[in-house]
């Protein structure tokens, strides 16, 4: 059986009421892969926005493998520490990756940022020589198209993203970055300029989905429309 685990931030883990991309991704392998696979990680709620704690189990949809590793708030910087124990403990095969607002927006720089990137790749590989691995950009928001000292650190860590991908990628151990989702527009596919919404949902799923198959032959095309 092979095993995903989305690691990722306040997009990935939801808020209480949403399908969340991942279920969409779900949606997507259910009738695409033609094989068994299972969602891993630690973690399995949502995040409850009225007590600001990833407490809610209040998915739109509850009926799928929940488990993740995502967190509102959390960046490469809080995962980087976690993630080796983590691929080693549910035994992931495949890591679906959406990280880095967080990070450039309160802790670290493009290159600290890049840095903490090879970290966490190299601790996933020393907990599952064979892991595969999929990065998803950092993608533009409403802080992006408003303040321009950030645009630019995210542009920059988006070119330093894509290097490191193509430095480190390796047979034994794929990677693979996913190109931003196209077309996607903050004010049409969030609901507040950053967080997912129904289409955003189905467009993050569909970018990932679109990678995998083109890239490592893994699923088919995205067929749902947003």
């Amino acid at each position: 059986m092979l095993r995903f685990m989305f690691v990722g931030d306040s997009m990935t883990i939801g808020s209480a009421g949403e399908h969340t991309w991942r279920y969409r991704l779900w949606q997507h392998l259910c009738g695409s892969y033609g094989r068994p696979f299972t969602f891993v990680g630690p973690r399995e709620t949502l995040h409850d926005r009225m007590t600001d704690a990833p407490t809610s189990y209040a998915y739109a949809e509850p009926g799928f493998p929940r488990a993740h590793l995502a967190g509102w708030g959390e960046g490469w910087h809080h995962m980087t520490p976690l993630i080796g124990a983590e691929v080693r403990a549910h035994r992931a095969d495949v890591l679906l990756v959406s990280l880095g607002l967080i990070d450039l927006g309160f802790y670290t720089n493009a290159e600290q940022t890049d840095d903490n990137v090879r970290a966490f790749l190299a601790a996933a590989r020393e907990a599952n020589p064979r892991v595969h691995v999929a990065v998803l950009p950092v993608l533009h928001n409403i802080r992006v198209d408003a303040d321009p000292a950030f645009a630019e650190q995210v542009d920059h860590f988006n070119e330093l993203l894509a290097k490191t991908v193509a430095a480190l990628d390796e047979p034994r151990s794929p990677l693979l970055l996913v190109p931003a989702p196209a077309p996607y527009d903050f004010h049409a596919d969030t609901y507040d300029g950053t967080h997912p919404n129904e289409s955003g949902e189905h467009r993050v799923a569909a970018a990932f989905a679109d990678a995998m198959d083109e890239g490592w032959g893994l699923g088919g095309p995205y067929a749902a429309q947003p």
